[in-house]
């Protein structure tokens, strides 16, 4: 790719990242002729999946479309054994891509990035590792992924637990045995929803403790058949034109008419198809259940009536129903027997809002009332710096020297959560300001990929050096981002899509929330007006 329109450079891109999106960036890009070079943390393939390894870890989208689709042979080669995979079959997957397209050589494992720095004059990159490398590039592609920089709530004594501790974010991969050990969990988002029931089964006692009730919907997992296999396979191609005009990148379509445009048999019915569906899908059962409070609520009282039907003790039940935000403006969660978990007699909950956590002892757990929770293993299951946190911990460096967290210190900026302005040649993919996790990562990932290959080959055939996002393309795309979100319900909930569980981050709703579909309308416009909202630099 070096010729009279660049600088020569050791490499014509650096990939940060080998989770799913690093991957595809990798082979997609390799297949235009360039020189690749990627950088992963972890000492193999996965990214997310990687490092998640605590027991119960497991996909909330279904493992069929949970699944790349550039490859029809890979389709067709690869047997899904569950409706929902675990974390074990996902990173045997990974690898299975991995070695089929040849992607480990690719990378440096076991290595952190730990700087980019621009030339301006010539617009390439200067990456430098933790191992003390220093490699050139063209062009710059962040693959970090928006949930794995791990976070633990600053609780006072945390440091004087003489027990075991560990987060999930970051599980042993050689496992924990916790059989007959009193084990507390700190956390109720998706980690630690769908840690608890196999926590619970090796514990002698399991003490959840709860700061937010988060709402969940049973899997309804099961097993998958050859001759539901060889039905999904033979439909693929419908079922990925249907995801990639979906809001969410799944082929399931909502209700086509509104909560109250219906009657209350159908109503139900339509609720109920969605629960026995299972997980996420269930907050969009009907269009305007994300948009209208009236119709979020009947799809909040079905789920409370089914959820009580699940747990034993009424005074239990209402500590794991949320009162804080509308149902589905935190990202529902997908689990396997959660609720009955709690009718266990060797289980407790603690709420957190009524009795919140004083300090952590030697021994275990103190709460405001003075109880001590003694226990003997500690599992932080309290989630990520989402979105931005793996980008905020890498020395960034753009024009004049502008260090790309600063730029984003009252919240992330970008155009399509591609480019940003003082940033030239450098890409942030499946992050903030686009679908990510709003949607299937792994279309999304392919989705952006596609439309950087088609972006770095136009930028050579027409003679041009670098890309770079104009200022004003970026407000917009801020605005609108921020506007979109304003018109629905998601803001009224404390999450992590608003950085909310982080203290000192500012509140803004990182995603782009209008749906895969339209997103991947707006990329396609962009790049048929000539890459609109970009300055192309050059020769």
């Amino acid at each position: 790719m070096n010729d009279s329109t660049t600088t020569p450079t050791d490499v014509d891109v650096i990939v940060v990242g080998a989770g799913v999106t690093g991957l595809y960036a990798v082979h997609r890009l390799r297949g235009l002729g360039l020189r690749v070079r990627g950088f992963e943390r972890g000492d193999d393939v996965g990214g997310v999946w990687y490092w998640n390894r605590y027991p119960g870890a497991r996909c909330d989208v279904e493992s069929v479309d949970y699944s790349y689709s550039f490859d029809e042979e890979l389709q067709q080669e690869w047997d899904w054994s569950e409706k929902y995979a675990t974390q074990p079959e996902i990173i045997r997957y990974l690898g299975h891509v991995a070695d089929r397209f040849d992607l480990r050589g690719a990378y440096s494992f076991a290595t952190s990035v730990r700087s980019a720095e621009l030339d301006e004059e010539t617009l390439t990159w200067t990456v430098r590792t933790d191992r003390g490398e220093t490699v050139t590039a063209r062009f710059c592609v962040f693959a970090v992924g928006c949930l794995s920089a791990t976070h633990r709530p600053d609780i006072p004594g945390a440091g004087e637990f003489a027990g075991v501790t560990h987060h999930t974010g970051a599980w042993p991969h050689g496992g924990v045995d916790l059989t007959g050990l009193r084990v507390g969990v700190i956390g109720t988002g998706s980690s630690g929803i769908q840690a608890v029931p196999l926590l619970a089964e090796q514990a002698a006692h399991l003490t959840v403790f709860q700061r937010s009730a988060n709402y969940s919907v049973p899997a309804g997992n099961r097993p998958l058949d050859e001759e539901t296999r060889a039905a999904q396979k033979s439909g693929y191609a419908e079922r990925r034109r249907l995801a990639r005009l979906s809001g969410g990148g799944s082929p399931h379509q909502a209700h086509p008419s509104g909560t109250f445009e219906v009657s209350e048999e159908e109503r139900r019915a339509a609720f109920e198809e969605r629960w026995r569906l299972g997980g996420v899908l269930y907050s969009k059962t009907f269009p305007d259940q994300l948009t209208d409070l009236a119709a979020n609520g009947a799809a909040r009282a079905f789920w409370e009536e089914k959820v009580r039907g699940l747990v034993a003790d009424p005074a239990v039940a209402d500590l794991l129903i949320p009162t804080d935000h509308p149902i589905g403006t935190k990202r529902i969660v997908t689990d396997s027997d959660y609720y009955e978990t709690f009718n266990r007699p060797d289980v407790r909950l603690v709420g957190l809002r009524e009795n919140p956590i004083e300090r952590i002892e030697r021994r275990g757990v103190v709460l405001a009332d003075g109880t001590l929770v003694e226990l003997d293993a500690l599992v932080f299951a309290t989630g990520f710096d989402a979105m931005t946190g793996a980008l905020d911990r890498i020395e960034v460096r753009g024009r004049g020297g502008r260090l790309l967290r600063d730029d984003w210190a009252a919240g992330p900026r970008t155009y399509l959560g591609l480019g940003v302005d003082g940033f030239p040649n450098l890409f942030s993919l499946t992050g903030a300001g686009s679908p990510s996790v709003m949607a299937n990562v792994v279309l999304c990932a392919e989705q952006h990929v596609d439309w950087l290959a088609a972006c770095l080959r136009h930028l050579d055939a027409h003679g041009h050096r670098a890309i770079e996002a104009r200022q004003d393309a970026v407000e917009k795309w801020v605005a609108e981002c921020r506007d979109r979100a304003a018109a629905t319900l998601f803001p009224a909930a404390d999450s992590w899509y608003l950085g909310a569980n982080i203290p000192g981050k500012p509140r803004v709703f990182m995603p782009f929330i209008g749906g895969f579909g339209v997103y991947g309308e707006i990329l396609a416009g962009v790049a048929e007006n000539g890459y609109e909202g970009f300055d192309l630099i050059g020769p």
